[in-house]
């Protein structure tokens, strides 16, 4: 299957993460993950077929996630509000994502992605 790959061209972990996907020679297709985040659905699809904690979704160092207080909002919210949230802004979600439609790893680690990707 084809590769997606969610990212924010500013951002040196994706930047990384686009080096080792070219550096393997891996096809895939890049979205702009501000200009065209991922649809809650998309999150949520993702999200199931992960196997990790819904707050790894979450970029937990980024200003809009302090700015909005999500530390604290993390230990009441619903599942359906934090999809929500995070399908609101794409600066609210951990970069990069890439998934094929059956796995999917969020941030980047060269040997995670080695184990999964290649």
């Amino acid at each position: 299957m084809a590769l997606t790959f969610y990212w924010y061209p500013n951002c040196g972990t994706c930047q990384k993460a686009k080096k080792w996907l070219n550096d393997h020679q891996l096809t895939y297709t890049e979205i702009h993950i501000v200009e065209n985040p991922p649809s809650r659905d998309k999150i949520t699809e993702m999200y199931q077929k992960s196997g990790l904690e819904l707050k790894k979704f979450f970029n937990t160092s980024g200003h809009k996630y302090r700015e909005l207080g999500l530390k604290d909002k993390m230990k009441s919210a619903t599942e359906q509000e934090l999809m929500d949230l995070l399908a609101s802004d794409g600066m609210l979600i951990k970069r990069p994502l890439l998934t094929n439609g059956e796995k999917v790893t969020v941030g980047f680690k060269a040997d995670a992605f080695e184990k999964v990707w290649l």
